[in-house]
């Protein structure tokens, strides 16, 4: 018998990769191919400069802060997030790249901590270091016990949901990536060929299919869709209508990231629409250009949904902010301008946020 509700906590990227990746206990190979930066620890340099020194190395749970902590709290019947890096040794880097992500799998007990039930993988850098970097990849999440979706070694195994017991029912999770993104199309997993689920704004009909043949009663489907540009609030038409039409045909969350702060949001026939959920974790601090959007603000999506319709319930939103390549609870202040952006991005949608004593964010009645 199905719960009353069902309550999910949405990451946006997590990003343990490069600066990240030298401050934990088991560094990888710090070497970059970037244009001006060709070594991982400039990085954590750059974020020194600018809010203090980082102990050397950091326990496993220091790039989560306080954010574990309110993990707890939401008490959700699942965790998932977009984990944008990949995870191995290799040091062949994939040609065509700009930037690279890649974390040691010594180091997954980080990752570990926020114990996820499903990392969203069909993005732009799980295949930052090839074909072997991915098989390397899907090894060590799945030895450390780290469901996955989004990639495999072939298409079928790619596109297959990742399925979240959660006593009452079950939360189904179908990753997938697009172009817009930055996700290379020869990345698409085939039929012998590694790789990711790779989708356009026009597949929502074959996305559904797979949901279909999937989802039971009581279910509650989440497409996390890695998609879209890393700056700005306006939102192209075509994804609006991607994302209405996986709702109008049986999805019952679109689970938005790539963007590198929070995107609009929006309650389409009663069901959420997350169009970029921002970065949770990265190595950006210092990092100039782009300072009006206050990426370092960041936010944990807290969604209660109704398993019978799919209907949002409920949704909160914790505010945090990133020091020292780790995460504290936002100010007043912060939390009130994150209120404001969200509340003016989304009002072309009719979505209007709120904010509580407790400096957590609601959409507002």
């Amino acid at each position: 018998m199905c719960t009353e509700q069902v309550t999910l906590l949405l990451c946006g990227d997590v990003m343990l990769g490069r600066g990240v990746d030298q401050i934990l206990p088991h560094p990888g190979d710090p070497a970059l191919m970037e244009g001006y930066v060709r070594d991982a620890r400039d990085y954590v340099t750059l974020a020194e400069v600018e809010n203090g020194p980082i102990p050397s190395p950091v326990d496993f749970g220091w790039p989560w802060g306080d954010a574990l902590a309110a993990m707890d709290e939401a008490a959700a019947d699942a965790r998932v997030l977009n984990l944008e890096t990949s995870v191995t040794r290799s040091g062949r880097f994939a040609p065509g790249k700009s930037v690279h992500y890649r974390m040691n799998p010594a180091n997954l007990p980080c990752l570990a901590r926020a114990r996820p039930d499903v990392c969203a993988l069909a993005n732009n850098h799980v295949l930052d270091f090839g074909r072997e970097g991915l098989a390397e990849t899907l090894d060590s999440l799945d030895s450390a016990g780290l469901p996955a979706a989004g990639a495999g070694p072939d298409r079928e195994r790619a596109w297959r949901p990742a399925t979240v017991e959660t006593g009452g029912g079950r939360v189904l999770v179908l990753s997938c990536g697009m172009e817009s993104s930055g996700i290379a199309p020869h990345w698409a997993a085939a039929g012998g060929r590694s790789g990711v689920a790779f989708t356009t704004e026009r597949s929502a009909a074959l996305i559904l299919e797979r949901v279909r043949r999937a989802k039971r009663a009581g279910d509650i489907v989440v497409v996390s869709v890695h998609w879209g540009s890393n700056w700005g609030y306006d939102i192209p038409d075509q994804q609006v209508r991607f994302a209405h039409a996986l709702l109008d045909g049986g999805a019952d969350i679109v689970h938005g990231h790539s963007s590198h702060h929070p995107r609009p949001i929006e309650v389409y026939r009663g069901k959420l629409v997350l169009y970029g959920c921002g970065d949770l974790i990265n190595d950006y601090e210092g990092i100039p250009g782009y300072g009006r959007y206050r990426d370092e603000l960041r936010l944990l999506y807290v969604a209660s949904v109704r398993p019978d319709s799919g209907e949002l319930a409920g949704l909160r939103m914790v505010p945090l902010r990133a020091r020292r390549m780790r995460l504290v609870r936002a100010s007043d202040e912060d939390a009130g301008w994150l209120r404001a952006s969200l509340d003016s991005a989304g009002r072309p949608f009719g979505t209007r946020v709120g904010l509580e004593p407790d400096r957590i964010l609601t959409l507002a009645a």
